[in-house]
């Protein structure tokens, strides 16, 4: 006979439970467009489940949808059928307020352009999420400092972003993303501007960072041998998500 008492049963299961549930899961998420009286749909019955800690490429040809994907993953579009769960919890019904409170804190975006403000410096660029999630500012500069220190740019705190090069650039654009220590991360071609042993550099702060706070994370990229260094790899083919 088991040593557990029910209630301690009951708590091992819904440990067990919470382990295994996915950070995000898509269920069956459809996505269409308007194009005049047609409506050209781009995710049709989209399914997938992404764990804490793990890193995912999603490799792609142009126009199958990649963006699409992350943007209706990341709750910047909401799905026009189906859903996504963060955590567990639905999103397609919470209110747009309620969509950005889960942005600003649990979802982190990479572009390919970084996109920093250029009259800041790096550190200041790392600082102004935190700032504007309500962090005091010198535990937001200190935390800044941490991430660009981390990520090799110790000595570039002070620099604007005209001072520093792509790669550079990117790796601050990064620091910026998990600033609010986001537990989601979706990176849409961050290295698709710069040279290959710049992108591989790149690529691989992201990956390491990403695995070392336990995000989960989705990179859209064409480069198949940067993707063949992460966790798995999907596609989409007709407006579904398919491993490679």
């Amino acid at each position: 006979m088991s040593d557990l008492s029910e209630d301690d049963a009951a708590e091992a299961f819904e440990a067990a439970r919470d382990e295994r549930m996915p950070m995000l899961l898509l269920d069956r998420v459809v996505r269409r467009y308007r194009q005049g009286a047609d409506a050209l749909e781009v995710l049709s019955g989209a399914s997938m489940a992404l764990h804490a800690g793990e890193v995912v490429a999603l490799v792609a040809p142009s126009g199958t949808g990649k963006s699409t994907l992350l943007h209706v993953a990341g709750l910047l579009e909401r799905p026009d059928g189906g859903e996504v769960y963060l955590d567990g919890e639905p999103t397609s019904s919470l209110s747009d307020d309620a969509r950005t409170a889960l942005r600003r804190n649990e979802v982190g975006f990479v572009y390919q352009f970084h996109h920093l403000l250029p009259e800041f410096s790096a550190l200041e660029n790392v600082a102004l999420p935190q700032l504007i999630r309500g962090l005091p500012a010198p535990q937001a500069r200190e935390r800044a400092s941490e991430l660009l220190s981390y990520l090799g740019l110790g000595h570039r705190l002070s620099h604007r972003p005209a001072e520093l090069s792509g790669g550079e650039q990117q790796r601050v654009a990064i620091a910026r993303a998990v600033a609010n220590a986001p537990r989601l991360l979706f990176a849409d071609e961050p290295t698709g501007n710069l040279d290959p042993v710049t992108s591989a550099h790149v690529f691989n702060t992201l990956t390491r960072l990403a695995r070392a706070s336990g995000l989960a994370a989705v990179v859209a990229t064409h480069n198949l041998d940067l993707a063949g260094t992460l966790d798995r790899r999907i596609t989409l083919r007709d407006g579904q998500i398919v491993d490679l």
